[in-house]
């Protein structure tokens, strides 16, 4: 079904060209010859539409998007039925936030805090339809030319109170290394305030160009957010703001407990920053201790090793006496 080309017909809807193409899917811009408005067609590929993974994940994404209805969230049409399988989207002019991010290295405090501000918004109004989109990062944020955001890609968001979805070890269900929250890491399911850690991750890396946590496989960075703390934003760039360094700070606490629990906590303080009290963290001193699994398992490793040494001397002791 991918080697539709220009002109080629699906339905009621003409292909103009292909967009992007991903592992599993492709995306074409077509016009909806019923209405005559340019819209998105996501097609996945032939080889993995049989795969029921994807299938799920395809129809949920699908299921989510039909019924939100929000200027900050990428529109899913109700088309009826098919004569293949495919999604039709609103089709939206502007590029993935990871490309302008790619590209501009940095924002300067005032757009970065815009865009946080947009997103935010956006995840107010999914979560308080029931919807936690779990897998937030640039790659699933289209910016048009005024930098008016939409989320897109809800493929492995969950409606709450569903079955649970994640699993133990990092999977395509999971979420991305770079923003996926400790709860997720240790196979929690998450919840609203795992995507605030995921926008918090996100506006780290706008302020300073670099992401919090990193290592050389993802089970390396998922392990470093567990153990460690990140470089505190102002080390990077001493031009962002101790106020907007909290917010920061309050958006990516280890804790779930501890961070915003709600998008609109997090929007007030974006938009009130000089009432934002700036803590005394631990985490501004700190974060050169690096801390690795191996220190633990060196640990594990001595005591196993003690173990006989201290019932020999046990058994030394009450030979003696």
């Amino acid at each position: 079904m991918t080697s539709l080309h220009t002109g080629d017909k699906l339905d009621h809807y003409l292909i103009e060209n292909l967009v992007a193409r991903s592992g599993m899917a492709s995306i074409f811009r077509a016009t909806d010859e019923l209405t005559g408005r340019p819209v998105a067609i996501k097609i996945p590929h032939p080889e993995i539409e049989a795969d029921p993974v994807f299938y799920d994940r395809f129809r949920r994404e699908e299921e989510i998007g039909k019924k939100l209805d929000h200027p900050g969230v990428m529109k899913v049409f109700a088309d009826g039925d098919h004569s293949q399988f495919y999604m039709v989207m609103e089709w939206v002019e502007g590029h993935l936030l990871r490309q302008i991010m790619n590209e501009q290295k940095t924002f300067p405090p005032e757009r970065a805090v815009k865009i946080a501000v947009q997103i935010a918004s956006a995840l107010e109004y999914i979560h308080s339809h029931g919807v936690v989109h779990r897998d937030l990062k640039p790659e699933n944020i289209m910016v048009d030319a005024n930098d008016q955001v939409k989320l897109i890609d809800f493929g492995i968001a969950a409606n709450v109170g569903s079955r649970r979805l994640t699993f133990a070890k990092f999977s395509q269900t999971m979420g991305t290394p770079d923003y996926i929250s400790p709860e997720q890491v240790k196979g929690k399911r998450g919840d609203a305030r795992s995507d605030i850690y995921a926008l918090g991750v996100m506006l780290y890396e706008m302020l300073t160009g670099k992401v919090p946590f990193t290592g050389s496989n993802a089970f390396t960075i998922m392990n470093d957010r567990l153990l460690n703390n990140p470089v505190p934003p102002r080390e990077i760039d001493p031009g962002i703001s101790p106020h907007l360094q909290e917010i920061i700070y309050r958006a990516m606490e280890r804790e779930p407990n501890k961070r915003y629990p709600n998008a609109h906590e997090l929007i007030w303080d974006l938009e009130h920053q000089d009432k934002v009290g700036v803590a005394e963290r631990p985490e501004l001193t700190d974060w050169r201790k690096r801390r690795t699994p191996w220190m633990r398992r060196i640990l594990f490793y001595v005591m196993l090793a003690l173990i006989p040494i201290v019932v020999f001397g046990l058994l030394l002791w009450v030979a003696r006496h």
